[in-house]
């Protein structure tokens, strides 16, 4: 594991280790909805919802995590204002390996460990993007027990389900590329510019959301 990786998971799990929802027994009746709230962030009641519609294998995916989202759950998310949601978006006819890697974030999300999985697959992702073992990503970063559990979830068909429920989502709203970020605040939801968006540009509109 990278120094860079190290840091931003230290960064990240002390700043998410309380809003994440409670580890899912694998023999367990799973829901998408189940899935979709193990791999969001946050109170459901905070008064700004981000939604963001992600490709584990895309590079601006890729940007936007490191460069902005940890950012936003530090500052938004766990101070109550942002309620941060995941949707999978692979698109793969671009990245042949994105719907592998969704799956195995959509199951250790069901293990409590989304925030590990998903930070391992972005620092990664030239790695695994080339060869495709993402499996290895995923053990370096869980221990032997809980990697036993996602290997234990990770070929559910509820997985499948969840992941083709948020691409569905996705089309409906009109998604075409990754990432896509979707802001609502006082029932009105609002599409920003596709891609990579910069952490002080959304900060500012988080901030004249927030003073209205």
């Amino acid at each position: 594991m990278g120094k860079l990786m190290k840091t931003l998971l230290s960064f990240l799990l002390a700043a998410s280790a309380a809003l994440a929802g409670p580890p899912v027994n694998p023999q367990s009746k799973i829901s998408p909805q189940l899935i979709a709230t193990a791999k969001s962030l946050g109170d459901k009641d905070a008064p700004i919802l981000v939604e963001d519609f992600t490709d584990f294998q895309c590079p601006g995916c890729r940007t936007l995590f490191l460069n902005t989202t940890s950012r936003l759950i530090d500052d938004y998310v766990v101070t109550g204002k942002v309620y941060l949601v995941h949707h999978d978006f692979p698109i793969a006819s671009e990245h042949p390996h994105a719907v592998e890697a969704a799956r195995w974030a959509n199951a250790a999300a069901l293990t409590g460990k989304f925030e590990h999985v998903e930070l391992a697959l972005f620092t990664e992702q030239n790695s695994w993007g080339a060869t495709g073992k993402i499996e290895d990503v995923i053990a370096s970063v869980l221990n032997p027990a809980d990697m036993k559990k996602v290997r234990e979830l990770v070929n559910r068909p509820e997985i499948q389900d969840a992941i083709a429920q948020d691409m569905a989502l996705g089309r409906d709203r009109g998604v075409i590329s990754t990432p896509s970020l979707f802001v609502t605040y006082r029932g009105k939801r609002v599409a920003l510019p596709p891609g990579a968006i910069g952490y002080s540009i959304l900060k500012q509109y988080l901030d004249y959301l927030l003073k209205q």
